[in-house]
């Protein structure tokens, strides 16, 4: 297969025309989303800071967000805007990105993009709400209990809990693209599940050390990053396996049809 299933050629011009389209089309939701969720940025702190609320109340301490700076609490209402829309928007992001790749795809390669761009919003979100429900408020418990140990009291400031709760977002949410990004991989060949298997104990140091980085220094912290991590790698494998599976099918079926096709006789 040389080119695409149309195989027709379009002019650079017409790219570029069709890239602009696209771009125009994310930025514009992007642009709606953020207007949206800017004036409703209220509601979305309340979801934010709850967990450091409960961690706060559960220790008996009191725990008064503050800011320091008079143009803290604006940027803040940007950031929280921003990082909202941008998770609103990401199916709109993907599905323009599928649309300006697809025309140079063939159409089995077409349907085997779709999957990935289902899953990929789907685990994201799977990895922000076990941070969410699971690990921030054992990582918070945590710290707020050093107000028990000595005499400090904890003020923290509203931009730093923001930045700080972002970065985990995206880096649990990273990290729960792993089957994803795996499958994929095994989908054009470059792993096989095999070759998983075989790199599996080097999988769970990398695994242990990610978690290490991104949980708090308690055992408790990183072994629930750790378990469901180590979880989706062997999941991977399975898919990997099956994604191997459906292709020798397949090429097993192409070889019957080649092999029963019937020359007329001239």
């Amino acid at each position: 297969m040389s080119g695409a299933e149309d195989d027709v050629k379009m002019p650079l011009m017409e790219h570029l025309t069709e890239l602009r389209t696209r771009l125009l089309y994310s930025f514009a939701g992007f642009i709606i989303a953020f207007v949206v969720c800017f004036y409703f940025w209220k509601p979305v702190l309340d979801v934010i800071t709850a967990p450091l609320e409960r961690a706060c109340i559960a220790q008996g301490k009191p725990c008064p967000v503050i800011y320091t700076s008079l143009i803290e609490p604006f940027f803040t209402q940007v950031k929280i805007g921003a990082f909202a829309a941008l998770c609103i928007t990401f199916p709109l992001i993907a599905a323009q990105i599928y649309k300006f790749l697809a025309p140079g795809l063939y159409k089995n390669e077409r349907m085997a993009l779709v999957p990935f761009l289902i899953a990929t919003p789907i685990m994201f979100a799977v990895g922000a709400t076990f941070l969410y429900f699971v690990l921030l408020p054992m990582a918070l418990h945590f710290f707020v209990g050093y107000q028990q140990y000595a005499n400090i009291e904890l003020m923290p400031k509203i931009g730093e809990y923001i930045d700080l709760v972002m970065k985990l977002v995206f880096a649990f949410g990273l990290c729960f693209e792993l089957p994803v990004i795996l499958t994929l991989l095994a989908k054009v060949g470059i792993v096989s599940s095999q070759g998983l298997r075989d790199k599996r104990r080097y999988a769970i140091i990398i695994v242990t050390v990610v978690a290490a980085i991104f949980t708090p220094p308690d055992a408790i912290s990183m072994i629930s990053l750790a378990v469901p991590m180590i979880g989706l790698y062997e999941i991977s494998i399975w898919l990997a396996k099956g994604v191997e599976k459906k292709r020798a099918e397949e090429e097993a079926a192409a070889a019957t049809e080649g092999g029963t096709e019937v020359t007329p006789a001239s």
